[in-house]
This record gives C-alpha cells, sequence and structure tokens, in this order.
C-alpha cells in the first residue's frame, strides 16, 4: 500500500505504508521505536526461528578483518553460484582516481537485446567486506528484474582503503558507465545507483557528488538499510543493543574503521550524507528500513528530508526483520515480499515512461 502526498511545485512523494501489509503483528516500526534497551524486541513471526538460531557477534567485528571477509564468504556462498542462467557477466577494469583500477562486473539480462537502462550496483559490508568474489545476488537480481546493464564495482575497502577511497572509486565508475553508455549498451538518461548498508551509504553520497560536480544525470537512487550517520544519536542507534545482529556498538566500530576514530565534527557529507545540510535537486528515493536496525532511524530521517527538499521518495519499512536479514532468512514470506519490493521500485523507476 501506498499512501501518494503531494509534494510543492506538484511533485508528488510515493510513502510506502510503514508496516508490511502482508506481515503478520507487531508493532509498527519495530524494536526500535517500541522498546527500551534490554526489553525484549518485536520479531516477526516469521523470522522468529531464525533470529533465535544466531551467534552472538563480537562488539567490534572489525576487530580481525580477514576472519570477518572469510564468514561473510561462507554466508554468502550458498546464494552465489558459478552461473547464473538469468544474466550474462564480464569483467572490465575502469581507471581509478589515484591511479588504481576499479575492477567491476558488467552483467546483462541473457537474451536482452538493444539499449537497456543501467544500474550501478554498490555492494554492502560495512566499507570492509562483501563482493569479494563476485557479482552477488542482489546484483543478478536488479540485472534480471529491472531488465538493466548492472555494472557491480569492486571498490577500495577499509581499513586498509579508508574515506575517500571507495566513494571516489564508485564515483569514477558512475563517470565510466556514462562515457561508454553506448558500449555498454545502456541509456546514459536512465541510471540509477543502488546498494545495501555501506553500499546504501555509498549510492547516497554517489548522488551528492554526481549533483555538485555537474556529473553524470542519475535517474534514482535506491537506498537499501543504508547507513548514512556516523552520529549515531538516533533513537534505533541507542536502543538495538542484541549482540547477534548488528547493533549501535557494532555501527560505531564500522565508522571508526571507514573514518577513523579521531575524527572530528567535520565529517564530509560525501563520507555520511545524513551530514548533508541541502538535498534539494536529488534524485528519486527508495528507502528500505527495518524494525530491528540501528540504521532505521537515520534512513527514515533521511527518507523525510528529501521529502522536505520536494523529492520523491518511497519508503518501506519492515517490522519485526533485522539488517540484511534476508541472507539469514533468504527463504521466507519476509525476505521474499522484500526483495521483490525493491526490485519493482527499481524497475518502474528505470521504464521509459517513468523515467
Amino acid at each position: 500500500m501506498a499512501i501518494r502526498m503531494p509534494g510543492n511545485g506538484g511533485c508528488g512523494v510515493d510513502a510506502g505504508d510503514l508496516r508490511d501489509t502482508n506481515d503478520a503483528g507487531g508493532p509498527r516500526g519495530g524494536a526500535g521505536a517500541a522498546t527500551e534497551p534490554g526489553a525484549r524486541p518485536y520479531v516477526h513471526p516469521e523470522l522468529a526461528a531464525a533470529f533465535a538460531a544466531l551467534p552472538e557477534r563480537p562488539e567490534n567485528p572489525y576487530a580481525d578483518v580477514e576472519a570477518v571477509r572469510a564468514g561473510f564468504r561462507a554466508l554468502m556462498a550458498p546464494r552465489m553460484p558459478a552461473h547464473d542462467p538469468r544474466v550474462t557477466v564480464r569483467h572490465a577494469s575502469v581507471p581509478g582516481p589515484d591511479g588504481n583500477t576499479v575492477e567491476v562486473q558488467v552483467l546483462r539480462p541473457a537474451g536482452a537485446e538493444g539499449v537497456l537502462p543501467g544500474v550501478l550496483y554498490v555492494h554492502g559490508g560495512g566499507f570492509v567486506y562483501g563482493e569479494l568474489d563476485g557479482p552477488s545476488p542482489m546484483a543478478r537480481d536488479a540485472c534480471a528484474a529491472a531488465g538493466a546493464v548492472v555494472v557491480n564495482v569492486h571498490y577500495r575497502l577499509a581499513p586498509e582503503h579508508p574515506y575517500p577511497a571507495g566513494a571516489e572509486d564508485c564515483y569514477a565508475v558512475l563517470e565510466w558507465m556514462a562515457a561508454a553508455a553506448g558500449e555498454l549498451g545502456l541509456d546514459a538518461g536512465r541510471i540509477a545507483v543502488t546498494g545495501a548498508s555501506a553500499g546504501g551509504c555509498l549510492s547516497a553520497a554517489l548522488c551528492l557528488m554526481a549533483r555538485d560536480r555537474r556529473g553524470p544525470r542519475i535517474a534514482f537512487q535506491c537506498l537499501l538499510v543504508p547507513c548514512l550517520d556516523d552520529r549515531g544519536g538516533t533513537a534505533s542507534a541507542r536502543r538495538v543493543d542484541d549482540r547477534r545482529i548488528v547493533n549501535g556498538t557494532g555501527m560505531r566500530h564500522t565508522w571508526d574503521t571507514y573514518l577513523g576514530p579521531g575524527r572530528g565534527p567535520d565529517v564530509p557529507a560525501y563520507a555520511a550524507p545524513a551530514r548533508a545540510t541541502d538535498l534539494s535537486g536529488l534524485p528519486p528515493a527508495y528507502l528500505l528500513t527495518c524494525g530491528l536496525d540501528p540504521l532505521r532511524d537515520e534512513g527514515l530521517d533521511y527518507a523525510r528530508r528529501l521529502t522536505e527538499a520536494d523529492v520523491p521518495v518511497e519508503v518501506k519499512d519492515v517490522p519485526g526483520a533485522w539488517h540484511f536479514f534476508e541472507a539469514y532468512a533468504p527463504e521466507s514470506g519476509p525476505a521474499r515480499r522484500t526483495t521483490a519490493h525493491w526490485l519493482a521500485a527499481l524497475r518502474s523507476a528505470l521504464t521509459e515512461d517513468d523515467a
């Protein structure tokens, strides 16, 4: 269900119902809005078994970087087959901003002909891990469902390469996509950016960078459980403290790893987009949040601020679900519905009529 609210100047804002109407029970907004620290949170009934089976995470998930990278590989391995008949994949190397080379994978729907829309897919993983081997299920799903050429970017990772290395790598690939549109078989006027968690942060940053630098036009930003604010001052960042899932303490370590623990108050908006003071002129947006995610409130606040800046926004919140829950319960009803929802929004934004 979507609520259509008029914006200024006749520009509409699509605000998704903040409760999944297909999901059973639970207070609106899940744990962060309805519980105090230490209280028992609302967990979606269809996710309860997967939630109960989660192991406790280290307080600092990045204390052993190689271990966390290996653990993510093991988690994702069952969902990353060597061949996906829905898409074709080729590799390319893009000149980076610092004399480096950024490796990308270019995905195209199998059998598709002609000029297609484009998607720059930016992986998550706390700026430290993720997408270490190949195009993720999310990149493949975006290619197949949106009927788009997807460029899966392997940006430099922290802590070896802290901000701004990853953000600038992604921007270099965005410029390459637009310049090589003819070769890639994509429409430079219909390029979206999407990513989850840290990938959502980098996707939002790309929109700010492209606007400010008068760079390639971005048609749509699809921000999935994005981390946007390094300050950690929201209610959900304080209240979501369960060590089995991404929590407020873990997010502080994430930002310390990406930006450095000694950072001052002048963190740039390209690093933490919630710090941007002007959100006008940005592309239409889709924001996905989860009730058991410390990032929920900063995502909802960013959506509100985009709306106030007259940027069309659609919001989807999943009560009783945690950060990246789809990887732990991929066959569950909430995971299937959530994935279908953001993919439909991406496809709709890139169709000829809407674009």
